[in-house]
């Protein structure tokens, strides 16, 4: 399936970096005429307001940094892999992971070695949170609603309190721990919420080509502080070796966007977990329990590298909606000739109740 249209994005062309920020788009969510967008870099949120042909633009950029309360120190970059809108908070996730540094061209072999060498962690990716949204804008307070992170561990190990559960998981993803994002090794991507339930996607690991979706209630734990309440489940999922890339709710239903965990082009697709709010107890969801809703282009050819699909947002339209797929290195053809400030969006239309195709 191609896209039934293609949306265009225009940032603050003031800002600095600006192909930086256009080119690192890794999650976003439709929440009434806006659009929310989480990058991998940094630690900002930034808001789009539909206009009146279905494009995004007044751009405005907000600093998470003065909002998130004991948010770790030493960190550069929350990698924001995952967003979602309930009940008026901006809900985002960061990647949980550590990175292995790249190799360089025009570096020495024995500089590159070293470089594949250093494994590093970032105490902010261990961000879960929420964050009240007042007329639009990301706020402390909005009335009874008020800002909240996921309290650290309390092992006295790195991370928040889901990083502290993970390493408690010997059965299935204790090991991977220490393995860097891309090596598939503990790699958020993807966020949904639906009352006090949590939803988050693996794209890392996969295991022997069981992707894993990760399940639990949060509740408050005092000011500024959230905490987990219960067991922490694991959703196994047979998505043909893919790993999550993102996660969106409708009705009752889960979209995920599955892609590869290792750092390589395509396959990609859009499936649908029917009535996945209905489970009560572990999944274990083979291929026919799924449906394939669609294809999603990935780069190849002369666009190999690009077009990596991160980010899924349902924009509903009466008895049907519009999904809204954001790619992370967009490739040629989604950018503007002069305008570095615009870069497109796709769009698929998706039908009262998805079948597959």
């Amino acid at each position: 399936m191609t896209a039934t249209t293609q949306l265009t994005l225009t940032l603050d062309k003031n800002l600095p970096n600006l192909e930086d920020i256009r080119n690192n788009f890794s999650a976003i969510v439709a929440a009434g005429n806006f659009l929310w967008l989480g990058g991998d870099e940094g630690t900002q949120i930034d808001r789009m307001t539909a206009d009146s042909a279905g494009n995004y633009g007044a751009h405005r950029r907000f600093e998470l940094a003065s909002l998130l309360p004991d948010l770790p120190a030493g960190g550069t970059e929350i990698d924001i892999e995952g967003l979602d809108e309930d009940q008026g908070y901006l809900w985002l996730i960061g990647s949980h992971s550590k990175k292995r540094k790249k190799a360089e061209e025009g570096k020495s072999a024995e500089k590159n070695r070293e470089r594949l060498g250093r494994v590093e962690p970032d105490p902010l990716r261990h961000t879960l949170a929420r964050v009240p949204l007042k007329a639009g804008e990301p706020v402390k307070t909005a009335g009874s609603l008020t800002v909240a992170r996921l309290r650290n561990a309390t092992d006295g190990g790195e991370g928040d309190e889901l990083s502290e559960r993970i390493r408690a998981d010997k059965n299935h993803l204790s090991r991977f721990w220490d393995i860097p994002s891309k090596d598939n090794g503990i790699d958020i991507e993807g966020l949904a919420v639906s009352g006090n339930r949590v939803f988050a996607g693996l794209r890392g690991p996969v295991l022997r080509g069981w992707a894993v979706v990760l399940e639990f209630e949060w509740q408050d734990a005092g000011p500024g502080s959230l905490a987990m309440r219960g067991a922490l489940k694991k959703h196994l999922l047979q998505l043909g070796g893919l790993g999550v890339r993102e996660l969106a709710i409708r009705d009752r239903d889960l979209y995920i966007l599955a892609g590869p965990t290792m750092d390589l082009d395509g396959p990609v697709g859009l499936y649908l977990w029917p009535n996945a709010l209905d489970a009560v107890a572990e999944s274990v969801l083979w291929r026919k329990d799924l449906r394939k809703v669609l294809d999603v282009p990935y780069g190849t050819g002369d666009d190999a590298g690009h077009d990596h699909a991160e980010g899924i947002a349902i924009v509903e339209q009466g008895p049907t909606a519009r999904l809204l797929v954001c790619y992370d290195s967009p490739a040629k053809q989604r950018l503007v000739d002069g305008r570095p400030e615009q870069v497109k969006l796709d769009a698929f239309a998706l039908a009262p109740t998805a079948v597959g195709v």
